[in-house]
């Protein structure tokens, strides 16, 4: 039994350092040919257990952004002391009988089942996701596209009509708006830390009504009526439009890739229920139907 996926994977970088290299044979002979280093040599043992340079190479990516930092020869003693650790606990949880509590057993049979859903995910869908497959995407989704027109703006949030209006008139008496925002809006987040600033977006990135007001605006303009969205009553000030160019592949190169594994997962999970029986039960045990209910008739329309 081992524990290893909790200590952190070390870099190819680092694996290829002296600290992490085979130890040097000793200088034979010269008539004599030179033996081949031990590409894994062992590095520990654990009351007979043996730990290999592999181990420590197995470990999980989760070392901290600046313990990679640290030199080649402190990090593998701090990884190989943590395996050495874990063996220790792993034999006394052994020796005690630890794994044959329900409760345990529980736990580890989830984690079985976990490793096995991940290991089966990632072989179906890391072949998929290639490079040839990335630069698909950025075709079909990117490379032929027009620039989207992008405004800045920033507005102050109430909750009436009437508060809207009031909001207005101090503007146009001269009130400052991020002042106003700060002390008005009941959209805190940029409120508080920004005056009211949205930063630069696309009229898809928000609701209709408020992207249908804040697009037919100038730069340096102020909404002269209210905008209302089911948030409440928008004051919006445009502070300026731009041309937003298209994307070259290695800006979106790992936003593609994220959307591919997820799509590759999403259809391998459909895939494997298609091909496997499922029945639900009601909280009382009773098996329930799969077949939707019919949709009740329209009402019929007044005359």
């Amino acid at each position: 039994m081992r524990l290893l996926r909790s200590v952190p994977v070390v870099t190819v970088a680092l694996l290829a350092s002296p600290a992490f290299a085979a130890p040097a044979a000793a200088p034979a002979p010269a008539a004599t040919p030179a033996p081949a280093a031990n590409a894994n040599p062992l590095v520990a043992t654990v009351d007979g257990q043996k730990i290999f340079l592999d181990d420590v190479r197995e470990a999980a990516a989760s070392m901290p952004a600046q313990l990679r930092q640290l030199p080649p020869a402190q990090i593998f003693p701090m990884l190989l002391n943590q395996i050495v650790d874990q063996k220790a606990i792993q034999i006394q949880a052994d020796k005690e009988g630890l794994e044959k509590k329900p409760e345990v057993k529980a736990i580890m049979d989830r984690a079985a089942a976990g490793a096995l859903e991940n290991a089966y995910l990632s072989e179906k869908v890391t072949p998929t996701v290639t490079e040839d497959a990335i630069k698909a995407d950025y075709d079909k989704n990117y490379a032929n596209k027009k620039p989207e027109t992008e405004i800045h703006a920033r507005h102050i949030l109430v909750k009436t009509e009437a508060e809207a209006q009031d909001v207005i008139k101090k503007l146009k008496g001269g009130a400052d708006f991020a002042t106003l925002a700060k002390q008005l809006s009941t959209d805190k987040g940029s409120a508080d830390q920004n005056g009211g600033d949205l930063g630069w977006f696309k009229k898809d990135d928000m609701l209709p009504e408020f992207s249908d007001a804040a697009f037919k605006m100038k730069p340096n303009e102020i909404s002269q009526t209210p905008v209302h969205s089911k948030y409440g009553y928008h004051v919006i000030q445009v502070l300026g439009t731009r041309e937003a160019a298209v994307p070259k592949l290695d800006a979106v190169h790992d936003e593609i890739r994220q959307k591919l594994i997820q799509q590759g997962v999403r259809a391998t999970v459909e895939d494997a229920v298609n091909k496997v029986k499922v029945v639900h039960y009601d909280p009382s045990g009773k098996p329930v139907s799969d077949t939707p209910a019919p949709a009740a008739a329209a009402p019929a329309k007044k005359k």
